[in-house]
């Protein structure tokens, strides 16, 4: 949640300071988000890359670097099956 409120003051600062410059948000939401995800992407890039030329497979590579728990964070569902089991056992 820490990371969550600097990274929330951190552009609140921005656009404060944006503001009195005079500008505008460099890039509409979706470019932003956009160039977010490719940040995001990129820092993948190198530790599946190093699994890659040690011999593991992409696939191996991709699971082993944590890729989707990084990109993706947790999806929708994936703890499903854990809240089920803790409904059962508490009746």
């Amino acid at each position: 949640m820490k990371a969550y409120i600097s990274s929330f003051l951190a552009g609140l600062l921005a656009g404060i300071v944006y503001f009195a410059v005079g500008v505008q948000s460099p890039a509409p939401p979706i470019v932003a988000l956009a160039g977010l995800l490719g940040i995001l992407a990129g820092e993948q890039i190198v530790p599946v890359v190093r699994r890659m030329l040690s011999g593991i497979k992409l696939k191996a590579a991709w699971h082993e670097a944590k890729c989707s728990q990084h990109m993706f964070g947790s999806l929708p569902g994936a703890n499903a099956s854990d809240a089920a089991a803790k409904d059962q056992r508490s009746t």
